[in-house]
């Protein structure tokens, strides 16, 4: 099982699915990734020779902010937004969608399991 930064790659995939497994690297990236690296993208994982594992390692690191930083990268923008008070920031604080979808219906995602509130009974007619 190839390794790179830090991440176990999947085998019996393609390289260019494979790619896709480290966060921030899409399959626009990927493709790019395989034909800058000299990497045939149709190759399983497993097949990959140790110098094309390490060319691809060195393009990341070099041309791509991927894993790690890019997680620590995102974290930060979310905690200045946060910081400052936004919009946006009091969102994220709350657990609600960040970007204007609606939320009076929608939003289980984001907003977790229904938390059901007791309510009014019908009303009963009385005879």
């Amino acid at each position: 099982m190839p390794r790179l930064l830090g991440v176990d790659i999947p085998n019996d995939k393609k390289a260019v699915i494979a790619l896709t497994y480290l966060y921030g690297v899409g399959p626009a990236t990927a493709r790019a990734l395989c034909i800058k690296g000299g990497v045939d993208p149709d190759k399983k994982a497993r097949e990959l020779a140790e110098d094309e594992v390490a060319r691809l390692a060195t393009l990341l690191e070099r041309d791509y902010i991927v894993e790690g930083p890019l997680r620590r990268q995102t974290a930060r923008s979310i905690g200045r937004l946060r910081d400052i008070k936004s919009y946006r920031g009091t969102r994220h604080r709350q657990n609600l969608p960040v970007r204007g979808q609606r939320t009076r219906t929608n939003a289980r995602t984001r907003k977790g399991p229904r938390k059901t509130v007791a309510g009014k009974k019908g009303v009963k007619d009385l005879r």
